[in-house]
């Protein structure tokens, strides 16, 4: 198993051409095909006097709007100078997370920009939404992060469908790794349990030719979040590997505590599946 396609999000924020450089070494890394998506969504339809207005944009702020992701294009490439990889570009007049959760289809891994995103609903892409609907591993690129050599790795592991789906998504970087160890935060009276769920891991990644190298159980005196960071920290991680947990509630994303830490503050990147 490896990732034939990875597919990069180029936008407006300041993290955006480290994270191309970090797709395109992956890319070089598993010999993928990249492909560069970017969009701007148009203004949307509003209520006046009982009636639903909607202008759209007009034919120049259209052809402004086209003009902007053709340089985001230009900048893609630049960014990812001569290459021998297949490259190709997408871009669409639409939200940021509607496209790239379509085009997720054509792709094995996604890479978005996490923490603090532009406060631009038009142009910014929110990387928990994207976890949520695209039905693909989703790496997540902090800003000033502008490799990734996964030779550290850590399993962010609970017993859930959703972790299980994150560690196979993510065998092509175990693979890679020099070092893999899992971590379960558990509640008071759970270690018994939670060392089972690790022992059953160990086998299963040894099946796959994956040593294991340690197994963590601990408690979390605060947000189990900020318990894997302090881990992530201290290991000297490379990658974090979790379940990526949530749900729509009146159209917004309300994320479980450790995805939104993961996603708000990791200083490493994450692989997150849902």
């Amino acid at each position: 198993m490896s990732y034939a396609t990875i597919m990069v999000h180029v936008g407006i924020d300041d993290g955006c051409d480290a994270r191309i450089r970090v797709a395109s070494g992956l890319g070089e890394r598993f010999h993928a095909t990249l492909i560069g998506i970017a969009a701007w969504g148009p203004r949307p339809p509003f209520a006046a006097e009982g009636m639903v207005v909607d202008f759209g944009p007009s034919e120049s702020e259209t052809a402004a709007m086209q003009a902007e992701l053709g340089r985001l294009g230009a900048r893609f490439r630049a960014t990812l100078g001569a290459t021998n990889r297949p490259v190709e570009w997408r871009a669409a007049l639409d939200f940021p997370v509607e496209v790239v959760a379509r085009a997720a289809r054509a792709a094995d891994l996604v890479v978005v920009g996490a923490g603090p995103q532009p406060d631009d609903s038009f142009r910014a892409l929110d990387p928990g939404s994207v976890v949520l609907r695209a039905g693909r591993p989703v790496l997540t690129v902090p800003a000033g992060v502008d490799a990734l050599v996964p030779s550290r790795v850590m399993i962010a592991w609970k017993d859930t469908r959703e972790a299980r789906r994150a560690l196979a998504d993510a065998l092509p970087f175990l693979h890679e790794a020099d070092r893999v160890i899992a971590v379960e935060v558990c509640p008071d009276g759970g270690e018994d349990a939670a060392q089972e769920n690790l022992d059953d891991l160990a086998r299963h990644l040894a099946r796959h030719r994956i040593a294991l190298a340690a197994g963590i159980t601990m408690h979390a005196d605060g947000a189990a979040g900020d318990a894997l960071i302090r881990v992530a920290g201290e290991e000297r991680i490379d990658l974090v590997v979790a379940g990526g947990y949530g749900h729509s509630r009146l159209g917004e994303w309300i994320f479980g505590g450790a995805t939104r830490d993961l996603l708000a503050r990791a200083p490493v990147c994450c692989l997150l599946s849902h």
